[in-house]
């Protein structure tokens, strides 16, 4: 018996993408073309090359970065209000190849938590200009003394995205976002990824799919799962509607069976 899949899943709610800090009109006219190009993925092979190559999309070179913000109770509000300031500077100034892809606090899960996902456009070089900058950043730096005494604790992980997932966008809400969170065994990633290829097409009929990620720095040999649902009622309803297709229950069996993962997941 193979042990069960490490999984995490927080529950989140905005009125839009961002949540907290921005709206962009930068909204996809072919957001279907991710699930679309899933259709033909190709299996890979996990002795040609690193994960990194074989499993993030190649007509890109994004990189994520994901922030976990444990925050004081009492300071959340103001917390908040910081954030979203600054973000919206670092967003909309061009000499920061950076932008915020979402913000949100978490529902459920770790409670007074706050979520952010920032895209750098270039990869490493990017996020490399980046820091350099801010360490000369006056007013950057005075923000972060600032937050630091609203925050408990603090942690993040720089990501890239898989090939055959969606692109994350921004979308009207109000949305209710969930991220399911696995740490797999390692040496499994090729073979989740081989499997997810085909399951994700599953998952396309409410446009529910909003990204999917897997670590570099950090905690490694962890994935995350993005997804969007008007509400509670609604999430229900479609994943159970996933398991009315043939197909969706072998791909989430062979995921957490054949894959050989470690017992540690979780949902927020």
């Amino acid at each position: 018996m193979h042990p069960l899949i490490p999984f995490k899943v927080f529950l989140f709610y905005t009125d839009d993408f961002c949540g907290l800090c921005f709206l962009s009109e930068r909204f996809s006219e072919s957001s279907d073309k991710g699930w679309f190009r899933s259709l033909f993925v190709h299996k890979v092979d996990a002795r040609k090359d690193a994960h990194s190559n074989l499993l993030s999309k190649k007509e890109t070179s994004n990189l994520y970065k994901i922030q976990f913000h444990n925050v004081k109770p009492e300071c959340l509000e103001a917390y908040n209000s910081l954030e979203a300031e600054v973000q919206n500077r670092l967003h909309q100034d061009k000499d920061y190849p950076c932008e915020v892809v979402g913000s949100w606090n978490t529902w459920y899960g770790e409670q007074d938590q706050a979520v952010h996902l920032w895209r750098y456009t270039g990869g490493y070089p990017a996020l490399t200009e980046c820091l350099q900058k801010l360490k000369t950043n006056k007013e950057y730096l005075e923000f972060r003394k600032e937050r630091a005494k609203m925050l408990i604790s603090r942690r993040n992980q720089l990501l890239l995205e898989f090939s055959f997932w969606n692109e994350p966008l921004p979308r009207q809400g109000p949305n209710m976002y969930e991220m399911r969170s696995y740490s797999l065994k390692p040496g499994t990633m090729i073979e989740w990824g081989n499997h997810w290829a085909r399951a994700i097409k599953y998952r396309q009929e409410n446009n529910e799919a909003v990204g999917g990620f897997f670590s570099q720095i950090g905690d490694l040999y962890v994935v995350h799962h993005l997804w969007a649902y008007e509400s509670l009622q609604s999430r229900e309803e479609t994943r159970n509607s996933a398991w009315l297709k043939e197909g969706w229950d072998a791909n989430v069996f062979y995921t957490g069976k054949t894959a050989g993962l470690c017992p540690h997941r979780y949902s927020q």
